[in-house]
């Protein structure tokens, strides 16, 4: 359980880091993010939205219990990650659609060693 648990922290926290340093230019609303954004053809007041529910998405995995918030928490920041992976494809970005792998690979990873680090705490509870 040891090693799950340091595993899980180790992914789960550069998950956390990745998200948290692409909602900054969305909370700030940097030429770079209104350029991104409108790029893969959203409308520019979606972009502080979207970095603000990153941010509360990051702090709803990394709080200890909340199993329910967490479960959607990381729906919903997976459902930004494949949106965005998407939209770069739909509109030709090829090479941030590889970069993506990356991130969308430590959610499911960060998913999976929760899942795996709580069932192992039901075991030893009984």
């Amino acid at each position: 359980m040891k090693k799950i648990k340091i595993w899980y922290w180790i992914v789960t926290l550069l998950f956390a880091a990745f998200m948290i340093f692409s909602a900054i230019p969305h909370v700030m609303v940097t030429p770079e993010a209104v350029t991104i954004i409108t790029g893969l053809g959203y409308p520019k007041y979606i972009i502080p939205f979207v970095g603000v529910m990153k941010i509360v998405g990051i702090i709803a995995i990394l709080i200890p219990g909340l199993n329910r918030i967490k479960e959607w928490a990381y729906a919903g920041l997976f459902f930004d990650l494949l949106l965005v992976t998407y939209s770069a494809f739909n509109f030709g970005f090829q090479p941030p659609v590889l970069i993506m792998f990356l991130p969308i690979s430590f959610l499911f990873l960060s998913y999976y060693l929760w899942h795996r680090m709580n069932k192992l705490k039901v075991k030893s509870e009984k």
